[in-house]
């Protein structure tokens, strides 16, 4: 008979295995820093809670058949503290012979002792999942919003994403949006691309900042949602470090906006590869100062030669993302699963602050090579 149970460090090279095979999708020994890290993310690192773990699942040979991620995420909610838990890497090795494999682990992960379950990585199958489990769909954190500023070098890196072979056409799609942008006047907004002299807005400065100083910007940039993380700085730190080592998405950029008289007002980090489309992993504004801070961001990115932008959405970001000549798409689902009504009304209003260093995607199985 199949079962389930803590994710266990003599665990991770079996884990490593079968994310090199269904997420990765290639064949073959999986790199050998993987595994090693693997380990250090769900077990080591620091806001690890031994009773919020991963889990394995084991066929009925005893064989390590599938794997849940699982990170302990501390929350307040109107100054009461909140356990939650974000999951990804959810991974079946045959679903085909065991298509309950799947189900059992995410029932394993739900009943866990935290107050609220997070992802932000649910296809369509998992969001059925969590579904079927009480769990709720956020529409509004769901969607990613794509900013094109070069179109040409926009198409190819998409195409390239698939191609790889298609870089090397690069060169010709930047000349052609360099005839494409002649002339454009920067205040002008175009769907199709971004003028190339666009600056700050007046009486803004764009100042790069290292990880300490974005920390520091976290507590007063996030205390307006009546949800929000509660990080301890060590766990603060560590994200951040892991979050910036992604050479697939380019080199981070951390930033902050200020006013003339040295007021933040928001920050922005996102990798950024010459002709690519940058990531970006988080936005942070005060309340009625989220259009401002984006359009330093489109500046910056501009700036640092981007073909485009792509990032999560936050809802306190969509209204002003809405006349920024700024699409969205949707690959993936945010889901939540909680008893908790206050919670999920939190949530449904945009009064919660989820997705980007608050979520899954800072780690370095997002972009990060191995």
């Amino acid at each position: 008979m199949s079962s389930i149970r803590p994710f266990e460090p003599g665990d991770s090279d079996a884990v490593a295995k079968l994310f090199q095979k269904r997420l990765r999708h290639r064949d073959g020994a999986p790199p050998s820093e993987l595994a090693p890290y693997l380990r250090s993310l769900f077990l080591d690192s620091p806001g690890c809670d031994p009773e919020i773990s991963s889990l394995v699942h084991l066929n009925a040979e005893g064989n390590l058949s599938g794997f849940i991620g699982v990170n302990a995420l501390p929350m307040v909610f109107q100054d009461r503290p909140i356990r939650s838990a974000i999951c990804g890497t959810l991974m079946v090795d045959a679903p085909e012979s065991d298509p309950m494999a799947g189900a059992r682990l995410m029932r394993g992960f739900l009943s866990g002792p935290q107050d609220i379950s997070f992802s932000e990585t649910a296809n369509e199958i998992a969001g059925q999942m969590w579904s079927k489990l009480r769990g709720v769909i956020l529409p509004q954190y769901s969607l990613e919003w794509i900013r094109v500023i070069r179109p040409s070098a926009f198409a190819v890196d998409v195409a390239a994403s698939r191609y790889k072979l298609l870089r090397s056409v690069l060169p010709v799609a930047s000349g052609i949006d360099y005839l494409a942008r002649m002339g454009m006047k920067p205040e002008k907004r175009a769907w199709t691309r971004v003028a190339p002299g666009v600056s700050a807005p007046d009486g803004l400065t764009v100042s790069q900042i290292d990880a300490g100083a974005f920390a520091e910007l976290m507590a007063p940039m996030t205390e307006q949602f009546a949800l929000r993380p509660n990080w301890s700085d060590e766990q603060l730190a560590h994200i951040l470090e892991d979050a910036t080592d992604k050479p697939d998405d380019g080199e981070p950029v951390m930033a902050s906006v200020s006013t003339k008289s040295g007021a933040p007002i928001g920050a922005f980090f996102y990798h950024v590869r010459q002709g690519g489309i940058a990531r970006v992993l988080q936005i942070l504004a005060l309340p009625r100062q989220a259009g401002p801070v984006i359009d330093c961001l489109v500046a910056d990115a501009t700036a640092r030669g981007a073909a485009g932008l792509r990032g999560r959405t936050q809802p306190a970001l969509l209204a002003a993302m809405l006349t920024r000549r700024i699409a969205f798409a949707q690959a993936s689902s945010t889901v939540v699963h909680t008893a908790d009504k206050d919670l999920v009304n939190a949530l449904k209003t945009a009064d919660g602050f989820f997705n980007g260093l608050a979520g899954e995607q800072w780690s370095r199985l997002f972009g990060g090579r191995f």
